[in-house]
């Protein structure tokens, strides 16, 4: 873990901390690299900062200068007393010209920024740090996008980023890596950081853990990996004995190499092995968190994003995740009702209620009950006095690996239609099961039916393709469909009711895994316009061509005069023949069929 640590380009430990361990060396404090030398504290107008270097010398903050190595930030981050003596780097964010980290009560977020030529901006969300130190790193690459790490492990990502227009001034001389603003001192609490950290280049997952452990010591690593909701447990409640091998057996098999098609059967044999039997909420919590932590690890066994097949397995991971949620829904211990579980990880939020209808004192459930993506479903579809069982996830990353659907391989006739156009996944995957199913209309026009409102999450690419005046867009309202055995997407019983570029509202008959389905068409031009296109082009590009040709007859003829012999005359003339011979291979090419040489 150290070695990891020496390797870094910058290294500034601030204060010494119970619990952090650091790594000195013989010259001091800073461990420096090949790159910007000069980390310094200074204080300004009663704030405090953290500069290194120049911008324009540093990856950090200029990512457009970053290698294919990529770049990596780390450092330890708490809430702390106003009283409490405040470190070196106190306040409630980081940020620089190239990112910036904040966090409030509910959620923390790193964002980070390249500008120039591609002004493009990548975000990702993780658990805000508590009133224990808490380990944010987060590495950077053109290829892969964000990843956030938080103690070690893989909390969130940003493939692909998106494009904005305005952020800041990048034209600062010096990077801020962190403050505490004069204004925070009225408010109860406060940051604490320490241990900041540059590589310039992107950890490997091997390697953050190696460091974290190293930084924070062995014997403490099973309890600071442990989620914020259970860090202030004293006593540990038994698990029992039907699910304790079943938890086993997902913890073990995330160190093990296991190649995708077996952990994927892993995963699907653990969902066909979980015992009926009444599991406690504190044990149906375990299980969750351990069950998505085997899934993110096979996220990342296999580059799956660009795999012709990743449709189909991920299809069937999503069938897999259901049917485990659902059997711990049923199976939870209910005796005091409404029951409510609650969480979030790298995989998905998910959501688990048991209540009874009569309980429901609003018009409409929805879930997630915050943010622009949810599913909402109107009390009146809850009849009867049985007691309900909800079970709701947001998928973070899943829609990623739902590029290159073949039209054919679903049931969504209008895709069909144009076969040879591939569909994407452009937003979250949203999955909510009921048990027993609500009463809803099987007419679309009807009511009660489930609204699903999704924000769309498209790629940069998608973005560009999609405002091209050339091509049309196509989105659906889809599902995955296992009523054949394999999840095909179809649009029967969805209609998209309004939307635009940024969102899709649908509403659908039944309940299962939401998305929107992106398809892009080119727009087939007439005959008549092609023949009128073609006919301008000939005769402009004809034309030019014989008006050219004149030009460098006339040089040529004129060149016995000694008067225009020189450089000015000869430049003209190349420019001529350049453009001459460009409009010729213009007009040769139409002749061709496409992609030749």
């Amino acid at each position: 873990g150290f070695k990891v640590l020496a390797s870094a380009s910058h290294y500034w430990p601030l204060e010494d901390v119970d619990g952090i361990h650091e790594f000195r060396d013989t010259n001091g404090d800073i461990v420096e690299g090949m790159v910007n030398k000069g980390i310094y504290v200074t204080e300004k107008k009663g704030v405090t900062f953290l500069f290194f270097g120049s911008y324009r010398n540093s990856c950090i903050s200029n990512p457009e200068a970053c290698g294919p190595e990529g770049v990596t930030f780390s450092f330890f981050w708490k809430t702390q007393d106003q009283q409490a003596k405040l470190l070196p780097a106190s306040g409630g964010r980081v940020i620089s010209s190239g990112f910036k980290i904040c966090s409030n009560e509910g959620e923390g977020s790193v964002e980070f920024y390249t500008r120039g030529n591609a002004m493009m901006k990548w975000k990702a969300s993780f658990s805000p740090p508590g009133p224990y130190w808490t380990h944010v790193l987060f590495t950077w690459k053109w290829r892969e996008g964000l990843k956030v790490y938080v103690n070690g492990s893989l909390s969130s990502t940003d493939p692909d980023g998106r494009v904005f227009y305005d952020y800041g001034d990048g034209s600062a001389n010096a990077e801020l890596l962190t403050g505490s603003e004069g204004g925070a001192g009225q408010r109860a609490l406060t940051g604490a950081f320490d241990e900041f950290v540059i590589w310039e280049r992107a950890l490997s997952p091997h390697e953050v853990q190696l460091y974290f452990t190293a930084a924070i010591g062995v014997q403490v690593l099973v309890s600071s990996t442990l989620p914020w909701s259970l860090m202030t447990t004293t006593t540990e409640p038994v698990v029992p004995n039907a699910y304790q091998p079943i938890i086993s057996a997902l913890s073990q098999g995330r160190g093990s190499s296991q190649s995708p098609s077996s952990a994927l059967g892993h995963l699907q044999n653990v969902s066909c092995s979980l015992p009926s039997q009444p599991l406690s909420e504190h044990t149906a919590l375990s299980l969750t968190q351990a069950f998505l932590k085997a899934i993110e690890d096979f996220m990342l066994l296999s580059n799956w994003i660009d795999a012709p097949e990743s449709p189909a397995v991920f299809g069937s991971l999503i069938h897999t995740i259901d049917t485990v949620m659902a059997h711990l829904a049923l199976n939870l211990d209910g005796n005091q009702l409404p029951l409510t579980l609650e969480g979030s990880s790298s995989v998905a939020d998910y959501a688990v209620l048991k209540m009874h209808p009569q309980t429901l004192n609003v018009s409409h459930y929805r879930f997630p009950s915050r943010g622009q993506s949810y599913i909402s479903i109107p009390s009146e579809a809850f009849h009867g006095k049985a007691c309900i069982t909800i079970v709701g996830l947001l998928y973070h990353n899943m829609h990623y690996f739902f590029h290159h659907i073949n039209p054919r391989d679903t049931k969504i006739a209008a895709a069909a239609a144009y076969k040879g156009y591939m569909i994407s996944a452009s937003s979250y995957l949203i999955s909510l099961k009921v048990e027993p199913l609500p009463q809803l209309s099987y007419n679309l026009s009807g009511s009660p039916l489930i609204t699903i409102q999704l924000s769309h999450r498209l790629t940069p690419r998608q973005y560009s393709q999609a405002l091209n005046k050339s091509n049309r867009v196509h989105l659906y309202c889809a599902f995955l469909d296992y009523s054949n055995g394999t999840g095909v997407w179809s649009d029967e019983g969805c209609v998209r009711e309004s939307g635009d570029l940024n969102y899709s509202v649908c509403l659908c008959n039944h309940l299962t895994n939401f998305a929107i389905l992106m398809q892009v068409v080119p727009l087939k031009l007439t005959r008549e316009h092609q023949v009128a296109l073609s006919s301008i082009t000939y005769i402009g590009c004809a034309l030019s061509i014989f008006c050219l040709t004149i030009t460098l007859v006339t040089f040529a003829v004129l060149s016995s005069v000694s008067t225009i012999r020189n450089q000015r005359y000869h430049i003209h003339a190349n420019l001529s023949c350049a453009v001459l011979l460009a409009q010729l291979l213009l007009l040769t090419s139409f002749q061709l069929s496409p992609a030749t040489v």
